[in-house]
């Protein structure tokens, strides 16, 4: 089997005096989709932004594309080839939906490359193209978020980490926004998506791993998680 392109071992991290992350192991191959899952507060947000940057680990090391990129500063996680689409989508008010998602290949500078990837952002999102000259703080909550997964396309990631996609959205707008990222993954992204909805999750990742209180507590192929009945009991309200 490939060696990962993402591989988390022991990894502590948290905030200020409040360790959040405990030992985590995690590991994300090209071309896969991977679910990181659990309650709120256990821990799969700080893990992104420890991943991208925001956070240094207090240990265990982070390798990203064979090199060590824990402690690395975000921008730097950036140009090495990670994008993190944040919780609440964090647009920048004033600025265009096309602005927004330009800001995304802020350290490109392959312009014709970049025209292509806008083109196809607004492929797989034609209500950008629609509205890609108004203020993005001004769409609605599912049409932000793909503004925000659009921005984060535009930095042509090797990894794209996305935060909370489903959050506050329409069960219309969720499958929506599910059927763009498998086609993303199918034109060859890679991707770690944290998701409080356990089984958009699931039926979104070939693999997942269920965190709880900052640690691993299950991980494995997503179809049988989902099939397992401790996980559904726990999880899914089945």
């Amino acid at each position: 089997m490939a060696e990962p392109l993402l591989e988390l071992s022991g990894v502590t991290s948290g905030y200020g005096q409040i360790q959040v992350l405990w030992g985590m192991d995690l590991a994300v191959r090209t071309g896969e989709v991977v679910a990181l899952v659990g309650s709120n507060g256990a821990g799969k947000s700080t893990l992104l932004r420890t991943i991208s940057g925001q956070l240094a680990p207090r240990a265990g090391t982070i390798r990203f594309d064979g090199r060590d990129i824990g402690g690395a500063r975000p921008d730097a996680v950036l140009t090495a080839g990670i994008a993190h689409v944040p919780e609440g989508r964090r647009l920048f008010r004033g600025l265009t939906v096309r602005d927004n998602l330009l800001l995304g290949a802020y350290l490109r500078s392959d312009k014709d490359d970049i025209a292509r990837d806008l083109a196809f952002v607004f492929e797989l999102f034609p209500i950008l193209a629609e509205r890609q000259r108004q203020d993005a703080t001004t769409l609605s909550g599912g049409e932000q978020q793909m503004c925000a997964v659009g921005r984060g396309i535009m930095s042509r990631p090797k990894l794209l980490l996305i935060d909370e996609l489903s959050l506050g959205l329409s069960p219309r707008m969720v499958e929506h926004l599910g059927e763009a990222l498998v086609q993303l993954n199918k034109a060859g992204q890679t991707i770690l998506l944290v998701e409080q909805d356990v089984m958009t999750a699931f039926e979104l990742s070939h693999r997942a791993y269920i965190v709880e209180n900052g640690r691993v507590a299950r991980a494995g192929a997503s179809a049988e998680l989902m099939a397992d009945p401790t996980v559904g009991e726990a999880y899914l309200s089945i």
